[in-house]
């Protein structure tokens, strides 16, 4: 049987403080509980934003201890099932995304989710992408509020996130205490207005510990490729980041000299923009999963 953690146990920040809710084996499959971004407080278009809870934003559901993971590890997340509700929000307004210079007030918009849709009015439905926007695990120093994306995953906001996807965090604390939450039935990449249709949801997850080898960034594959997700202050600084990440990996894996691997990442490699709307940005760097197969090459060594 499966196990099963509730959205009653949430953090709003990553810690290696954090007392765990749960210890797991390596190898145990869970499926995790989670409210949506606001904690579930918008329920209807009568709901006062300005009466919400705004310290309660963007609760995560854990931490997990993986026994075994210690610092300098690999935890290997795969994401087996994502369920969502039946009713998703987006809120948006000055100071928030993109576009908050030109608005002049706060204001919610619920969105029900039907027969594979998300209804956004009367004339337009929104195919759905379910994904999972806050994942990871606690940080090497201070905490990072769940707002907020880094080195340990956090509020990546990326839409490859989702079911079928295999993401790999770097350990830093004993346990590497995993968490998640934020889910979105859609959200476009930029996230450009500060909300996707935010959802609450469940996601069956299993939890692996990789030893004998390391990352510096969170990595994720799906049947496509791979690609690694890296958070900074700036989109430039994020894609040299990434490309960096990705051409140290690729060399060591296909013993390929850096200058080839650099054409290759120029006919080959996407940069894709995941989130333009935290404290930090997201960009990915996408390589085609062929690339690694025809080196028949491990995408980590393990």
């Amino acid at each position: 049987m499966t196990k099963m953690l509730s959205c009653q146990d949430v953090i709003y920040a990553f810690s290696k403080t954090h007392p765990p809710v749960e210890r797991i084996e390596s190898g145990t499959t869970i499926e995790i509980e989670t409210y949506d971004c606001y904690k579930n407080q918008i329920q209807s278009a009568d709901t006062k934003i300005s009466g919400i809870d705004w310290d309660a934003i963007n609760p995560a559901t854990g931490p997990i201890f993986v026994n075994g993971a210690a610092p300098g590890d690999v935890l290997k997340v795969t994401i087996q099932k994502l369920n969502i509700g039946n009713q998703g929000v987006m809120v948006t307004g000055p100071d928030l995304g993109v576009m908050g210079h030109r608005l002049t007030y706060r204001e919610s918009k619920i969105i029900p989710i039907e027969n594979g849709v998300a209804k956004f009015n009367e004339r337009l439905s929104i195919p759905l992408n379910p994904m999972i926007g806050v994942i990871g695990v606690a940080p090497e120093g201070e905490p990072i509020s769940c707002e907020i994306p880094g080195t340990h995953g956090g509020n990546m906001d990326t839409q490859l996130i989702t079911e079928g996807a295999v993401l790999y965090f770097p350990v830093y604390a004993e346990g590497a205490l995993f968490a998640l939450g934020d889910f979105h039935a859609a959200m476009g990449d930029g996230e450009v207005g500060v909300s996707g249709i935010e959802v609450p949801g469940s996601a069956v997850v299993t939890l692996d510990v990789i030893k004998d080898t390391s990352l510096n960034h969170p990595l994720l594959e799906n049947e496509k490729g791979f690609t690694f997700l890296v958070s900074a202050n700036t989109l430039d600084e994020a894609v040299k980041i990434a490309v960096e990440e990705t051409a140290d990996l690729l060399v060591a894996r296909t013993k390929l000299s850096l200058a080839e691997v650099t054409m290759l990442l120029s006919a080959v490699g996407q940069v894709q923009v995941s989130q333009v709307v935290d404290p930090l940005v997201t960009v990915r760097f996408f390589v085609p999963r062929y690339v690694l197969e025809t080196y028949g090459a491990p995408l980590l060594s393990i």
